[in-house]
């Protein structure tokens, strides 16, 4: 309606000046209802024409959208396994939570129980190293005990043999050959309790401490998956839909126990979705506008500061059948995200609220480089001031939405 206002004051009234003043004709008379068509028809066309062009550079050159929302993330509250609910930490179904604070605990008896078993092999294998260094002591006792007998034979038979070479009839050659098979009997012996004694020292070397340590990891592994008992807050922010209570089974692939908001989330940039014609207009640094519903007859000075190079109504996922350009149904819009030009700019605007933005295409630094001629600047001067016309609009949006909302359009 403001296009149409605004060219008719370039077109019809000119027209109709021309009409009445200079060929003389008057409203009522000449000019009736009737004739309107007949005698300002080219002061009709011309009003189309400039309208439907001023309408076609606005809209390009200063797009507009009504799908912008401040999107902010979520984070379920999941355990990392399945349990029972033993106690809960948190009051009612909301409440703020700070990074690391706990949030409920599940029954951890299991866990208990494999930590304490840990820790009985721990000190069972400690007592196993004890006994295993009296096995040692024994060990060496045994090996005292056996080169002794061993060089006792050996000195028996050294003398019986020394006997029999000076008189061979004084000692028989059956107790030499005993004694003989005694000492080899007595040095396997001493070897048996050197292998006793090397067993043992093994034991405490190797066996016995790689035991106590596949129990101190059981008991870390189990220390671990008792900590995992207690869901504590990942971030700071806010707990929201908590309906989790004793007794509650809680599974982390089926059912969480309720929605962790960060903080600060949704209060740093506008995510908007412009038509796919601005593709080529939108550009990171241009000047945008916002009002969003939940802040009603406030205009907020916004700058772009990404857009998305994708549309994401063209991807493809992976599957087992081929994708028809038909199954397209919407065409898909260009993301682009919108922050405060100023700082607290969406202070007082909820998370999540709708909002109407628009971006506003300024050709000044291209305008006083001198690089462009003087009717190219004259043209690019008259696109960025019709951009006034959208601002326009967005302020009439703005103080008609609660209006729209609240009066016309039911409650």
């Amino acid at each position: 309606m403001l296009e149409v206002l605004f060219c008719s004051l370039l077109t019809i009234l000119p027209d109709y000046l021309y009409r009445r003043y200079a060929q003389g004709k008057r409203i009522g008379k000449e000019i009736t209802l009737f004739s309107v068509w007949f005698e300002l028809r080219w002061g009709i066309i011309a009003c189309l024409m400039l309208t439907v062009g001023l309408i076609t550079v606005i809209f390009y050159f200063h797009p507009s959208t009504t799908s912008a929302t401040l999107f902010y993330r979520t984070v379920p509250i999941l355990p990392e396994a399945s349990g029972r609910v033993a106690e809960v930490y948190i009051d009612g179904v909301t409440g703020e939570v700070k990074q690391g604070a706990p949030i409920f605990r599940l029954d951890s008896s299991k866990q208990e129980a494999a930590a304490e078993t840990a820790r009985r092999k721990i000190a069972e294998t400690d007592a196993a190293m004890v006994v295993a260094r009296t096995d040692v002591a024994a060990a060496e006792g045994k090996i005292q005990e056996a080169r002794s007998a061993h060089r006792q034979a050996v000195d028996e038979l050294e003398t019986k043999q020394e006997i029999y070479r000076r008189n061979p009839g004084a000692v028989a050659v059956r107790d030499i050959e005993k004694l003989k098979v005694a000492i080899e009997g007595r040095q396997g012996g001493i070897d048996a309790a050197i292998a006793t004694k090397g067993s043992a020292e093994a034991q405490i070397a190797s066996l016995l401490p790689a035991q106590k340590a596949s129990a101190e990891a059981e008991l870390n592994q189990a220390e671990v998956d008792l900590t995992k008992t207690v869901v504590r807050a990942g971030v700071g922010g806010r707990v929201e839909q908590f309906t989790l209570r004793v007794g509650d089974v809680v599974n982390p692939f089926m059912r969480p126990a309720g929605v962790l908001i960060p903080e600060g989330a949704g209060r740093k940039a506008i995510m908007a979705g412009f038509g796919q014609t601005g593709a080529q207009v939108i550009k990171v640094g241009m000047v945008a506008e916002a009002t969003c519903a939940s802040k009603p007859w406030t205009v907020i000075p916004m700058v772009v500061t990404q857009v998305q190079d994708f549309i994401a109504a063209g991807q493809v996922r992976a599957g087992e059948q081929l994708i028809d350009a038909q199954q397209v149904v919407q065409p898909g819009s260009i993301l682009v995200f919108l922050e405060p030009l100023y700082e607290g700019g969406l202070d007082g605007v909820t998370p999540g609220s709708s909002c109407i933005a628009n971006a506003y295409t300024s050709n000044h630094d291209l305008i006083a480089s001198g690089q462009v001629s003087a009717a190219k600047g004259l043209v690019l001067h008259a696109v960025d001031a019709v951009g006034l016309v959208h601002a326009m609009i967005l302020r009439i949006q703005a103080l008609m939405y609660p209006i729209q909302t609240l009066v016309l359009g039911g409650h």
